[in-house]
């Protein structure tokens, strides 16, 4: 083989060195029909019977719904190291792989909703540890396996309506690791029955986010004694859906579906028995110690308090050990403080699946009273109601008169005109009844006239003064000498 001449190798460098940089620094492009931002990638209504070989590595969200997809590969998800949210609703999806979600811990929010799923088996969703958010209605879904949910300790909402469900493991959301669900959307489906007792060992925040309406459930008074309870304790999935909620009077007669909770009439010789969940009142001062004690009769379990703000606390409690639990379930607060009231839950976990709730305790923190304080404050209202109410009624019916004679006597008759003053004012003795009757001199002061009579004998403005000849003028003139004589600093000697 003959050496290659120098032209030759500068020629073949050269080459090389254009070629290699520039597949070195080649992006990734988009996939075809999809539209590609910074963190979204959505191929949305696009008819892809297959995912797209080419992703965008930086994607946070992902959205292939409303296509024909069948089947997710194994690990189709490694490309996406990213991803958070993805988006495969309307699809055909007909069953999952057992590493279809592999590479993928970081997803929180995975919709499946409108596919053709006919079960949720175990290994569907294991391996999504970050999973908050799973949306399955409007498929086929006739079985949900008791451990499906087992692995997801921050699934929060779960919704499994408008599917085939017969039944469902209720005691499988009980177990430890699902603390924080709060909503589980079973309404709609063919639910036949319903543990009730089951249902009433399940925590307060679980039952306020339970929703099984729409479903043919037989008509008990365990069940709408149940619901009754949740009612008047103002749980979201029955009061939103007051009316949904439907049992079948017969089972003989499929269509005979009544709302219970509507025409409660029909359940009136249902005798209510006391409510098990009813917390324990525990009232505390604040900056008190508060120590909750946890029935510690089941051998090898390990116990964990819910707090009123839906969070878990479990042994040996916080950092600062401000809240702390100990071994035999005790839950103690070293000063109690106002947010710390609520009602706290007492679970005793003796396996994965196995969980009780021992005991509810309403906690509510108070300031103290002072010392010198003698009554209630119920009781000092009480006592001024009833010291307000003489006061009205004594002013009503016994309110003193300051002049008691005057209060017997009978209204004066209107004047007639100025006899009234003409007779007081009369300067000729009254007659007597006998001539040995002396005359005695009295000595009188009167009180000025009314304004309101002077005001009646002075005419009106334009009115035409009367003739001064006038009987009449003749008399009111000589009254008025009269009482001008009387109201005079002499005294009237008669």
């Amino acid at each position: 083989m003959a050496p290659w001449a120098p032209a030759e190798l500068w020629l073949l460098l050269l080459l090389l060195l254009q070629l290699c940089p520039a597949r070195a620094s080649a992006p990734r492009s988009c996939p075809p029909a999809c539209i590609c931002t910074s963190d979204l990638l959505s191929c949305s209504r696009q008819t892809l019977q297959r995912v797209p070989r080419a992703l965008p590595p930086t994607a946070t969200t992902l959205d292939l719904s409303h296509n024909a997809l069948s089947q997710l590969q194994d690990g189709w998800l490694a490309a996406l190291p990213h991803l958070e949210a993805l988006h495969v609703g309307h699809n055909q999806i007909g069953e999952l792989s057992p590493r279809a979600f592999h590479n993928a811990s970081r997803l929180r929010h995975l919709d499946m909703s409108s596919n053709r799923l006919r079960a949720v088996e175990r290994h569907y969703f294991e391996e999504l540890v970050s999973l908050e958010e799973l949306l399955l209605y409007n498929n086929h879904i006739a079985r949900v396996d008791e451990n499906a949910f087992a692995r997801l300790s921050g699934l929060r909402k779960v919704y499994l309506s408008w599917n085939n469900l017969t039944s469902f493991p209720f005691h499988a959301v009980q177990g430890l690791g699902n603390f924080s669900l709060r909503t589980l959307d079973l309404s709609s489906n063919s639910l036949l029955s319903l543990p009730v007792e089951e249902l009433a060992a399940l925590p307060e925040h679980v039952r306020n986010g339970l929703y099984l309406h729409n479903n043919p459930v037989r008509c008990s008074c365990p069940l709408y004694l149940m619901l009754q309870r949740w009612r008047q304790r103002g749980f979201s999935s029955v009061w939103d859906f007051f009316e949904e909620h439907t049992c079948k009077v017969s089972d003989a007669v499929p269509r005979s579906l009544i709302k219970l909770l509507k025409y409660s009439h029909l359940f009136e010789n249902c005798s209510a028995e006391p409510d098990p969940a009813q917390p324990v009142p525990f009232p505390v001062t604040v900056g008190r110690a508060l120590l909750l004690a946890c029935n510690a009769s089941l051998p090898h379990a390990a116990y964990m308090w819910i707090s009123p703000h839906h969070e878990p606390i479990r042994p040996p409690g916080n950092a600062n050990r401000s809240v702390e639990v100990f071994h035999n379930g005790s839950l103690r607060i070293a000063s109690a403080r106002p947010w710390h009231s609520g009602v706290y839950v007492c679970l005793a976990i003796s396996g994965p699946h196995n969980v009780s709730r021992l005991c509810e305790v309403n906690v509510t923190v108070h300031y103290s009273k002072p010392d010198g304080e003698a009554f209630s404050t119920g009781l000092t209202t009480l006592l001024g109601c009833i010291v307000s109410l003489l006061l009205v009624l004594v002013y009503l019916f016994v309110t003193p008169c300051r002049c008691p004679p005057c209060c017997r006597m009978a209204p004066p008759s209107p004047p007639q005109e100025c006899s009234a003053q003409s007779s007081i004012l009369s300067a000729t003795p009254p007659a007597t009844d006998g001539p040995s009757r002396r005359a005695s001199k009295h000595v009188a002061f009167l009180e000025p006239a009314r304004e309101a009579l002077d005001a009646k004998e002075r005419p009106a403005p334009g009115e035409a003064l009367p003739d001064g000849r006038h009987p009449k003028v003749l008399q009111l003139r000589s009254d008025t000498e009269s009482i001008s004589s009387v109201f005079s600093d002499t005294p009237i000697v008669s």
